[in-house]
């Protein structure tokens, strides 16, 4: 066994990991990190990208670009072309982003499973009683990005967004061992709430962008400005603006999770399982 997977043998230990990645100053590190991650110093941006790789299994042999200005640099990198092939099938929704499949399935009336035994409701997460009613019985599929994945998010389909609503909220890690202990997490953390109306049939399908800690900041490329922690309450932003299937809409400016939702009618595909990898383009939802 090696230094390196002995070390992260012990960090992978529930109470340490909760620890240390939960009971701390969780805000003022996040906002630590944003501003550290940015320094363009070589020195400071060779340090922190080795220490990346040493607690991670990064792969940057997709990217378009080899050379990075700064550790932040490189966690929004951008893919060479072709590294992600878009399923066009007209009747798929596809996958958003890369990531790991958590909970997912059918809206129970109006209810998911955020882990075993830790339920949350639409209303709990969304605020809004439109949306509320529209995913009642809907389906969902709950996307979680490792620090190591592609942090960019695209188009699931042909749409225009209508409205993105801004949560400002908490910074609780996201990974599995936090959403078996703290209740309703999704709800606490900073998120946005981007409306879709796909082109095709006209249905509003919604993704819910969840920051955490170290890793929130969410860029939208159709706002031209962040969403952040610097900004309190929940802010509705009117929006017009279409995308093709597969387009780049925005990134975490560090990642997190993605809960997608689709109204009753919608279906996961076979291949959509909890645990399961899942990359961006990859068949997702079956529209009705």
């Amino acid at each position: 066994m090696t230094v390196r997977s002995q070390f992260l043998k012990v960090l992978q230990q529930e109470d340490l990991n909760f620890l240390l990645t939960n009971r701390v100053p969780r805000r003022l590190l996040t906002r630590f990190m944003g501003w550290f991650s940015q320094i363009e110093q070589p020195l400071v941006r060779d340090l922190s990208i080795g220490a990346w790789r040493f607690f991670s299994d990064l792969d940057l042999s997709e990217a378009k670009e080899t050379q990075f200005k700064s550790m932040h640099d490189c966690f929004i990198r951008e893919l060479r072309d072709g590294a992600r092939p878009i399923d066009h099938d007209p009747a798929l929704l596809v996958s958003p982003c890369d990531a790991i499949v958590g909970a997912c399935g059918v809206v129970e009336g109006t209810e998911m499973i955020q882990a075993k035994g830790f339920p949350y409701t639409l209303h709990d997460l969304l605020g809004d009683p439109a949306l509320v009613s529209l995913y009642r019985n809907g389906c969902y599929a709950t996307l979680r990005l490792t620090s190591s994945m592609y942090h960019r998010f695209h188009a699931p389909h042909d749409c225009r967004v209508e409205e993105v609503t801004y949560v400002s909220g908490d910074t609780w890690n996201v990974n599995p061992i936090a959403l078996e202990r703290i209740e309703k997490l999704f709800c606490k953390n900073e998120r946005a709430i981007v409306r879709t109306r796909l082109a095709a049939g006209g249905h509003v399908v919604t993704l819910v962008p969840v920051a955490a800690i170290l890793v929130a900041s969410i860029r939208l490329n159709f706002l031209g400005a962040g969403l952040d922690l610097r900004q309190a309450g929940t802010r509705a932003i009117p929006c017009d603006a279409p995308f093709r299937k597969g387009e780049e809409m925005g990134w975490f400016e560090h990642g997190s999770t993605i809960i997608v939702f689709a109204p009753d009618g919608f279906e996961l595909c076979a291949t959509v399982q909890e645990g399961a990898t899942i990359r961006m383009g990859q068949p997702l939802m079956r529209l009705p």
